[in-house]
């Protein structure tokens, strides 16, 4: 297949080989903003027509003119909400006509502070669209993409996955089924053609912190994150993308999980202002 070379902008050949290797659509979901943004101005840097995936429809439209505008590749907005199963399920059905090669599975949210105080409703939604909306979706694709030989999964994991964290116990825990489901499926899709990575960031700044009642003063900007995971995509299982990731985990990982938890929850209570 050839790769589609953007009309706007050169693309680093060491770069514009990651769309050769799955091109030539990808599709991010969570598109709109933060990280899953950050991800789809990315790819289509590097020769990605887009197909972009979020609630919000304008900011969909928006993204998809800036990129078709900056980098000259196509883009489609796809309104969703992917916390329901139905509308999941169209993201795979209004792309069966699109040759995607890889999928960015970013959309989610997190929240912050005690579980017993928390709503249960927003609590099963973050389970509804962390988990069984990825899960649905990495499932999809994962068969297109074994059945054409070639295709690329990246699961948003994170750097709360490795251990309980409290005040973000349940958030905690849906990035943990993330990380050990990219870590299984890896491992399933070996000799398919099909790469899975999860990325497992440390705190980023964007809108993310405030929508989770959290205070992030400081951390990696959602363009590192995704410069960096793609960057690891097709050489590792699980990346930390950018330097505050690794040494927050470097830190992190010479303690027994039981004092991992414990330093997760005086770092909650800073961020909480608990």
């Amino acid at each position: 297949m050839n790769q589609h070379v953007p009309t706007k902008q050169n693309v680093p050949a060491a770069q514009s080989a990651l769309c050769a290797a799955y091109g030539p659509w990808a599709v991010v979901t969570g598109a709109s903003d933060g990280i899953g943004r950050a991800f789809a101005i990315e790819l289509a840097r590097q020769g990605f027509s887009l197909v972009l995936v979020a609630r919000r429809g304008a900011a969909l439209d928006d993204l998809a003119d800036e990129v078709k505008r900056r980098f000259g590749v196509k883009a489609l907005a796809l309104v969703a909400d992917l916390a329901s199963f139905a509308q999941t399920a169209r993201l795979d059905s209004e792309t069966r006509d699109i040759d995607v090669g890889l999928i960015v599975l970013a959309a989610g949210y997190g929240g912050s502070g005690p579980f017993v105080d928390a709503s249960q409703q927003a609590e099963l939604g973050m389970i509804d669209l962390n988990c069984r909306a990825l899960a649905q979706s990495a499932q999809d694709f994962s068969r297109r993409f074994v059945a054409r030989g070639r295709g690329a999964l990246v699961l948003m994991s994170s750097l709360v996955a490795f251990q309980g964290v409290p005040r973000a116990a349940n958030y905690a825990a849906t990035k943990a089924y993330v990380q050990t489901l990219a870590e299984g499926l890896a491992v399933e899709l070996k000799g398919s053609g099909v790469d899975v990575l999860a990325s497992a960031p440390g705190p980023v700044v964007s809108g993310f912190g405030a929508r989770s009642g959290m205070k992030i003063a400081s951390g990696q900007t959602p363009e590192e994150v995704a410069r960096g995971t793609l960057r690891a995509l097709g050489r590792r299982t699980t990346v930390r993308p950018g330097f505050l990731a690794k040494a927050l985990e470097a830190s992190l990982s010479l303690l027994p999980r039981y004092f991992r938890v414990r330093v997760m929850a005086k770092v909650m209570a800073g961020m909480t202002g608990a």
